[in-house]
């Protein structure tokens, strides 16, 4: 019986843990891209056109943040589930390791510096979100 429990939890960090991750991140950036952007398009556009100018907005602008929020977290549970699988344990470590690859993997088209500077931002953010889990050790 433990077998099987073991080898579904170990299914969770493969191809379709990364593929769902993609979808979450992607349903995220639309729902909270859309309510972002039609708050903000309501609001620059002119009385009597302010429905039709978050719309708008929201056409314009939401598809863009809901790509990268998942670009953002297909990459973030690759290197997470990659990290999972090199080190054969489930910690802290792997996802504050895992946001500052994706941090640094994201801005290596602006170079070394820019690359290193939001890994590093990347894993502190990951740090402090993930912090807890340490203290329950």
């Amino acid at each position: 019986m433990d077998i099987h429990k073991e080898s579904r939890d170990h299914d969770h960090h493969g191809l379709y843990r990364v593929v769902n991750d993609v979808g979450s991140a992607f349903g995220m950036g639309a729902v909270g891209g859309s309510v972002y952007h039609f708050v903000k398009g309501a609001y620059n556009s002119p009385m009597g056109a302010r429905l039709v100018g978050g719309a708008q907005a929201v056409n314009m602008n939401a598809p863009r943040l809901a790509g990268s929020f998942a670009a953002f977290g297909g990459l973030f549970s690759a290197f997470d589930c990659t990290l999972v699988y090199i080190r054969k344990k489930e910690d802290p470590w792997n996802s504050i390791l895992a946001g500052a690859a994706t941090g640094g993997f994201l801005s290596m088209r602006q170079g070394l510096v820019a690359a290193s500077t939001s890994a590093v931002m990347g894993g502190v953010l990951l740090a402090l979100i993930k912090g807890p889990g340490f203290l329950n050790k």
